[in-house]
């Protein structure tokens, strides 16, 4: 048996007015899904344990299978698995985004106006994170360079500081104030961020946006701290092995942390315009090779939900639908046995323009065992009477042994 999981980041929603009260799963022209969906299983699962934030971290770890309960130890360091930076067992991996505040005086009082400074392309931003090394990097601190506005801060010899920090995509539109670094430990982070303002704001780089029309990348965004991974592999507990098709740091990262292989798309860009066809087509190849298992990551809906654009994010749906599991059912002949999941890992509503905790809906398509019974159309609605996994990791163990 192979296994294909498509994880569509974030394509969960909420009703939307302008829809006639209908998610932009359900308004989506999807004919593909729609065509899986007459004879595949059809549920929710809740892939954010209580008490745990709705971040694309602990939903991946829960839809891949692992109990965040057991094994979440924080975002950034499976990022830092992806970039292969070794952390020691007392370091803390932090995200570093580069985002676009309001040019008010007062750090305190400037607005988020852009949790991703435009999309920055990796090569703008690797040449600022440099700048950032260069001038506020030392021994126990140090920045590395990521995939578009995504990159990592290592604070050596800093696991168990007190801090709390706020995701910048949560806050869009509001004055940061409020926001800031928090905790007994937080003023060295704090400081960093201040500094990293005043360094970055009249960079050639981001001067050369501003004439283009592109949102400057302003000052370092610290959040999604935490401490080395340790994971069983997908192998030892599943009994397959397999490949992660994805753009991400995150999702590789969690990927290579698990044991699979990581693949790397040309195009792919972890971004709302993307390779959808590479990645399908690099899925299926690694099928063919021999693998058992590939999961493959999608992160076009999450970005679109993000920017609150409802255009972009039925646009990503719908690419979905006709690049990737358009290419799926085409080739489904060329498999003897093969079982297909789609699901989100999390909602990211247009109207909150964040994460939330909500039951994701799935749909678990079989070749060989297709259901005459089925409920037969793939949205939350639909999927409400349908099975429900209130512990979202075990529906790994459910698409794999049924």
């Amino acid at each position: 048996m192979k296994y294909l999981l498509i994880l569509a980041d974030g394509m969960s929603d909420y009703g939307i007015a302008e829809l006639g009260g209908k998610t932009p799963l359900e308004y989506a022209q999807t004919p593909n899904m729609d065509f899986l969906a007459r004879t595949s299983i059809i549920g929710k699962a809740k892939t954010i344990p209580e008490g745990f934030p709705p971040g694309s971290d602990v939903a991946n770890l829960a839809v891949i299978g692992y109990n965040p309960e057991k094994y979440y130890t924080g975002r950034s360091p499976l990022e830092a698995v992806s970039m292969g930076i070794e952390l020691g067992d007392n370091d803390l991996a932090i995200r570093c985004n580069l985002v676009t505040l309001s040019d008010t005086d007062d750090y305190r009082k400037k607005t988020m106006l852009d949790y991703s400074s435009g999309e920055i392309s990796s090569a703008e931003s690797r040449e600022l994170i440099k700048t950032l090394q260069d001038e506020l990097g030392r021994p126990e601190i140090s920045f590395y360079p990521g995939i578009s506005y995504r990159h990592l801060l290592v604070w050596r010899n800093a696991r168990g500081r007190n801090i709390t920090l706020t995701p910048p995509h949560d806050i869009t539109e509001r004055v940061v104030g409020q926001y800031l670094p928090a905790g007994t430990d937080s003023s060295i982070l704090l400081d960093l961020m201040l500094q990293s303002y005043n360094i970055l704001k009249d960079h050639p780089i981001n001067n050369r946006r501003r004439v283009a029309g592109q949102h400057p990348a302003t000052s370092a965004w610290f959040w999604g701290e935490g401490s080395r991974p340790a994971l069983d592999s997908f192998e030892k507990l599943y009994g397959l092995k397999g490949s992660v098709v994805a753009a991400v740091d995150l999702v590789k990262g969690l990927g290579i942390s698990a044991g699979l292989e990581s693949v790397e798309v040309p195009g792919a860009t972890g971004a709302i315009e993307t390779n959808f066809a590479g990645k399908a087509r690099a899925a299926l190849d690694e099928l063919k090779r021999g693998q058992d298992f590939v999961y493959m990551h999608i992160e076009s809906p999450d970005e679109s939900g993000h920017q609150g654009s409802l255009k972009q994010k039925l646009w990503s749906i719908e690419r979905i639908d006709q690049e990737v599991v358009g290419m799926i059912i085409d080739e489904l002949e060329q498999f003897q046995d093969l079982r297909v999941m789609i699901v989100p890992d999390h909602p990211t509503p247009l109207s909150i323009r964040t994460h939330s905790n909500e039951p994701v809906p799935f749909m678990i398509f079989d070749k060989n065992h297709p259901l005459s019974d089925s409920i037969g159309i793939y949205n939350e609605q639909a999927a409400d009477e349908g099975i429900l996994f209130p512990e979202g990791y075990k529906l790994m163990e459910f698409f794999i042994k049924g």
